[in-house]
């Protein structure tokens, strides 16, 4: 029996100081990524692709990690993150998983907003074949929905701290390895 979980999270993040920057730090899209999720999780493969590593989730007597391959792109000032491919490490009892997820994050006037869809397809697991489907998809929800809530709370932190010591060092002129984008109207240096 095939269950679906889905999770959906919506952003609109003021940010007041230096928000006329926030175009041209989504361009810094390896410290993006690494500011929206854990950079201890995050392996970089290829120019504009990651392997995610989640935390492991506990759900009912099974432990389960996903490894989520993503790919990030900008387009027009928005960055787009998509899961290319999943798998799940440490159960062998699943021969059907699907993990869908697609997410963008775009510089407004006013600040950030996005918004990120998670979704789940999945054979039940033999160990769970007795509780109700209902149950299982209802715990799913939850978890999936925690998932995006931390990353939504990452980007509230962690992402807006991360801008605001990018904008200190364009400012002062230190140009660190992974600051490289001209801000416009300066002359590079």
């Amino acid at each position: 029996m095939a269950l679906a979980f889905k999770a959906s999270q919506k952003l609109d993040l003021p940010v007041v100081a230096q928000s006329a920057l926030l175009r041209a730090y989504l361009q810094e899209q390896d410290r993006v990524i690494k500011a929206l999720l854990d950079p201890q999780q995050l392996s970089k493969t290829g120019d504009g692709t990651y392997t995610y590593t989640v935390t492991t989730l506990q759900v009912f007597q099974l432990q389960v990690q996903p490894v989520v391959s993503l790919a990030v792109g900008l387009s027009e000032g928005v960055l787009s993150i998509k899961a290319t491919d999943a798998t799940i490490e440490g159960v062998g009892l699943v021969d059907d998983f699907q993990l869908t997820l697609e997410a963008s994050l775009e510089a407004t006037d006013r600040g950030l907003q996005g918004e990120a869809t998670l979704a789940v397809n999945v054979s039940q697991p033999p160990l769970l074949r007795l509780i109700p489907k209902r149950v299982l998809e209802s715990t799913g929800e939850s978890i999936l929905n925690g998932i995006l809530i931390t990353i939504k709370g990452r980007v509230g932190r962690q992402l807006v701290n991360d801008f605001q010591d990018w904008c200190r060092h364009a400012r002062e002129g230190q140009n660190t390895p992974s600051t490289q984008t001209i801000i416009p109207g300066e002359q590079p240096s």
